[in-house]
């Protein structure tokens, strides 16, 4: 919304924009800019301007900057009047300079007085619109400037609240206008053959202004498509291929990839050199579930009290529990395995694959050929270089699964979700964990009073949150070791019998020819793609953690869905992959789950929002089943009930979430959702009072107050 400060100064500019419109207006200047006036009078005004030419020529300029600026129709025939007052040269001269700062000073209008507006209500919806401004916006702008079909004061206003630079606007509307400018100056020098506009611009004449400004678009596409064939130097692409698409990983990414290829019958290739269902099935997402799970049964056992029973013995073996979780993962993966993909039609190769050219696979000396190839491998734990790791037996979200032995003292590093779900697990089967974060608090990305109802959980859970503390290095002290960090200056030390690393993952980039064949890596290591997931190369897409910018299996199957489907189609259909709705959650007790823009980042951001909170405290269900805890929190556009955020920490968080992710993608706000059925009791009721906070919150109060007084007269009242 407008600052407090330039508010005046908006409503001044507003005024003196009105002011001048309607002086032009009562002085007849509106009905005097006409064809028939210009013609009736142009012998008076010739000999005039012979008589005070440079008069004239001041004159005129500051008339059409102020038609221009204040967008007041008549600039055409001012146009038409500069050739016929002032000839060919002189003329075009006139109007190209007056026109150009006119229309930069409408711009700039526009810009002050609605731009910070926009900005505040619809800043996420005009991101990409704002991006593409600035990528191609001088390109657009030169089109619409070269066809005069289109009104330049509408050009002017809309363009000046985009994120366009002034300097970018007013070259380019210069060079853009000129053409037409000249068209009309040279019109207005033959005046006495004008009857009408038609008799100015024929259609020939306006399609070749079209092609000339269609002309740059079309050189920038032919340079990309320069550059994409550039990148094929050197390499002999096959006359006939073996398959319609090769993918490289089968995980979440790979997995999807190779399906939707399968499901429209094209032929797939899908090379695993490791396990079907990579890093969620084996190691990530389905026994980290699985371990929560096993560990909430323990912490409920030693909580029984809470519901009623007096004592609860929980005897278990951390060796069975492990074992369990194997099984769960043994259970899973008939749905990602060989057997299942081969049904589908799929080629699964399982041995190491390594890029030969754009087009060709070799997989353990077996030569394979795709039109297209999705790269879809995946990501690793990430393993810091801090002195004296290597002399300890430390373990990753990859290595963790295979202990027996419940560690007596387990130190995490890291406070993301990865971090946080461990240490809870480990604590409720009895270890003495203290969690590292280098942070101020632990889950960093979600908002403080999110993170803290989590370290709250935690501290009454015995575990030690040791936030603000950057790891320095690693000693070696008998089977375990210490971890020493720096806090507020000083050297603390943690002892451990197991480090467990959980600092996010890095995107597995190398030992398969990506470096050789010259595909962009980023600086952070992951592989760099285009809004299509396409690579340097063209042919090669990729998806999931190799390429981010989320590292969630749902994201990676999200990506996939526009890698295959681009990677099948191109070149003739191409979709952009849709960044716009993504959520996540930690599973955490209590979890917390978030989809959109949360507190924090508005408040870093600078976007207005208006904040609506329901305490799951008061929800029949929570208290039923002793879940009282944690909040809805919901995001808003200011008066609005559109949805632009919402977190939720509590129980099941991450099946509440669903309602405000379908709420946020199809455009549903808060008093739909309010009257929407919700089952009662079930912990989906939250969702529904969060948006019933926000009605109350905006109810009309002086409707409220006529339905008083109405009442009060039916009761007998007066």
């Amino acid at each position: 919304m407008p600052s407090n400060k330039t508010l005046p100064l908006r409503l001044l500019l507003i005024a003196a924009l009105v002011v001048v419109a309607l002086a032009a207006w009562r002085m007849g200047l509106v009905d005097q800019l006409n064809l028939e006036t210009l013609k009736a009078r142009q012998a008076d005004l010739s000999a005039w301007t012979q008589a005070h030419w440079g008069l004239a020529l001041a004159g005129f300029f500051v008339l059409y900057v102020v038609v221009t600026a204040v967008s007041i129709p008549g600039a055409a025939i001012l146009t038409l009047a500069a050739g016929a007052l002032f000839g060919l040269v002189t003329g075009a001269l006139l109007v190209s300079f007056a026109s150009t700062l006119g229309a930069t000073l409408a711009f700039l209008s526009a810009r002050f007085v609605l731009r910070d507006t926009l900005e505040a209500r619809y800043g996420e919806r005009l991101k990409n619109i704002n991006a593409g401004v600035k990528r191609d916006g001088g390109f657009y702008l030169f089109t619409l400037r070269l066809v005069p079909v289109f009104p330049f004061f509408i050009i002017n206003l809309l363009s000046g609240l985009t994120a366009l630079p002034v300097r970018t606007f007013y070259w380019v509307s210069q060079l853009g206008m000129l053409p037409g400018t000249i068209a009309y100056v040279f019109a207005g020098t033959q005046l006495a053959q004008i009857e009408s506009a038609s008799d100015v611009l024929s259609p020939g004449l306006i399609g070749a202004f079209v092609l000339l400004g269609v002309l740059p678009l079309l050189m920038r596409k032919l340079v990309q498509w320069l550059q994409a064939r550039k990148v094929y130097a050197g390499y002999s692409k096959p006359r006939h291929f073996d398959y319609n698409l090769i993918v490289i990983g089968a995980g979440s990414a790979g997995l999807v990839s190779a399906y939707i290829g399968s499901a429209v019958k094209a032929k797939v290739a899908l090379i695993e050199k490791h396990k079907m269902g990579g890093d969620c099935l084996n190691t990530g997402c389905v026994p980290s579930k699985a371990l929560i799970r096993s560990a909430r049964l323990l912490a409920e056992a030693r909580d029984s009290a809470h519901y009623g029973i007096a004592r609860m013995d929980a005897q278990f073996d951390f060796a069975q529990v492990m074992e369990r979780v194997a099984n769960v993962v043994r259970k899973v993966e008939p749905h990602d395995s060989v057997e299942r993909y081969t049904e589908l039609g799929v080629d699964v190769i399982q041995g190491s694959a390594q890029l030969l050219s754009p087009w060709e696979v070799n997989v353990d000396g077996r030569r394979l050929s795709a039109r297209s190839i999705v790269l879809a491998s995946g990501a690793r734990p990430l393993v810091p270089g801090i002195p004296g790791l290597d002399q300890v037996p430390y373990l990753t979200s990859d290595s963790l699964w295979d202990l027996r032995q419940l560690p007596k003292r387990l130190v995490v590093l890291g406070g993301g979700p990865i971090g946080c779900e461990l240490t809870q697990c480990f604590a409720r089967f009895g270890s003495a964990v203290t969690v590292v974060e280098m942070a101020p608090r632990l889950l960093p990305r979600e908002d403080a009073d999110a993170a803290e109802e989590v370290r709250a959980r935690f501290a009454a859970e015995g575990i030690t949150v040791a936030a603000a503390h950057k790891a320095l290095r690693v000693e070696h002290d008998g089977d375990g070791g210490r971890l020493i960090c720096e806090h507020n200056g000083s050297e603390v030390s943690f002892a451990f019998d197991k480090l467990l690393l959980a600092l996010g993952r890095r995107a597995n980039t190398e030992g398969f020819g990506l470096q050789e064949l010259g595909v962009v890596v980023r600086g952070n290591g992951t592989i760099d793609a285009d809004a299509l997931l396409r690579t340097n190369f063209p042919n090669i897409y990729v998806c999931g953690d190799a390429t981010g910018p989320f590292q969630f299996t749902h994201v990676a199957a999200h990506q996939a869905w526009y890698a295959a489907v681009n990677a099948l189609l191109a070149p003739w259909w191409s979709f952009k992959v849709d960044y716009r709705v993504i959520p996540w959650a930690t599973f955490t007790d209590p979890e917390v789950a978030r989809v959109g823009l949360s507190e924090d980042e508005a408040k870093q951001r600078g976007i207005a929002v208006e904040v609506t909170r329901y305490g799951i405290d008061d929800l029949d269900r929570a208290i039923a089943d002793g879940s009282d805890h944690g909040f809805v929190k919901v995001l808003t556009a200011p008066g609005k009930d559109r949805i632009l955020g919402a977190t939720i920490v509590g129980a099941h968080a991450g099946d509440l979430l669903a309602e405000f992710v379908m709420a946020m993608k199809y455009g549903i706000g808060l008093n739909k959702l309010l009257g929407t059925i919700h089952i009662y009791p079930t912990m989906t009721e939250a969702n529904k009072y969060a948006a019933g906070v926000w009605k109350r919150a905006h109810a009309p109060q002086g409707a409220l107050r006529l339905a008083e007084r109405f009442f009060r007269w039916r009761r007998g009242g007066r």
